[in-house]
């Protein structure tokens, strides 16, 4: 597949991202910033999986699934943001052109592998409040396993279609790509031949890998909400809700902006707009998944609070 790929990219052997601005000013505050939200992120994912790993209360699918979201947050955020830290600093802002397939082909197959990861947290907690009393002989951890290999082979499969459509296509110049990193639309701009059909192929397959996901987590959370209002008291209905709230923020940040993203036609998107949706859904969600489930999450306290020797808190 290398050699496939190399003899359709003509002449071209590296692409220049632009990234956001060329006044060096703006460029430092935005490292500043950057470089914060990264090492926030990393620490952030990093102490989620620490704690699962250390607290057994916490040996549940609810945790196993959140310490897969994590690690495919660290690694959604490595895929792209030390390079953009470095171009941000440094006049030379080139990527090669296999260095380009190999960040689109990660970047895709952990943002698909976290798209359907998403639905299969909907339906564990659709098994914790609507059927509880069956929840642990449900979700055993050979069923756990395979979802997350589901989702996983689902990512790796699709993120090469997409990125074998994209870069079969013949790259003769210019080899300008306005943006931070190698995403899909931005390269196809690029293109020295018609695009239409691989806007197609990206329709088809946004369709697969973000309607249908969020479609399952739709239909979960109707039965969801309808079990909730069966429940008498109103601290149950609370409680039951509050599990769910922080699944649905997470969810919302990532899937909106990535649908506008990857199923619009090429002709209709802006790259300035484009730079704006993909930091919201590689940089500012993976900095936020860790802080809305420790915020809301009275069990990541507690095991926080007990990693520290503080004792626990109340319920």
């Amino acid at each position: 597949m290398d050699e496939f790929l190399w003899r359709n990219h003509s002449s071209l052997t590296e692409f220049i991202l632009l990234g956001f601005s060329n006044n060096q000013k703006i460029n430092v505050i935005l490292f500043s910033i950057f470089l914060f939200l990264y090492l926030i992120t990393l620490l952030g994912n990093g102490f989620i999986i620490t704690l699962i790993r250390m607290d057994s209360r916490l040996h549940t699918p609810m945790y196993f699934f959140l310490s897969v979201l994590s690690i495919l947050d660290i690694g959604y955020v490595t895929t792209t943001v030390p390079q953009m830290l470095v171009h941000l600093v440094c006049e030379k802002r080139t990527i090669s052109y296999v260095g380009c397939v190999a960040q689109m082909y990660i970047f895709l197959m952990l943002g698909i592998t976290e798209s359907w990861l998403f639905a299969i947290m909907a339906y564990d907690r659709y098994v914790a409040i609507c059927h509880p009393l069956r929840y642990k002989v449900i979700m055993t951890p050979s069923l756990c396993g395979s979802m997350v290999a589901f989702c996983g082979f689902w990512g790796i499969s699709c993120a090469l279609i997409y990125t074998v459509s994209a870069m079969i296509l013949p790259y003769c110049g210019p080899n300008e790509i306005n943006h931070f990193f190698c995403e899909v639309p931005a390269v196809l701009k690029l293109a020295c031949a018609d695009t239409s059909l691989n806007d197609q192929v990206d329709f088809i397959l946004g369709f697969i890998l973000l309607l249908i996901p969020l479609s399952l987590i739709i239909i979960v959370y109707i039965n969801i909400f309808a079990a909730i209002l069966r429940i008498r008291s109103t601290q149950g209905r609370l409680k039951a809700f509050s599990t769910c709230a922080s699944h649905i923020t997470v969810v919302t940040m990532f899937s909106i902006p990535c649908m506008v993203m990857y199923m619009r036609p090429g002709s209709e998107s802006s790259p300035e707009e484009d730079k704006k949706l993909a930091l919201f859904y590689n940089v500012i969600s993976a900095f936020l998944n860790p802080i809305i489930y420790s915020l809301r999450n009275k069990d990541v306290k507690r095991a926080f609070l007990k990693v520290l020797g503080w004792g626990t808190v109340s319920e």
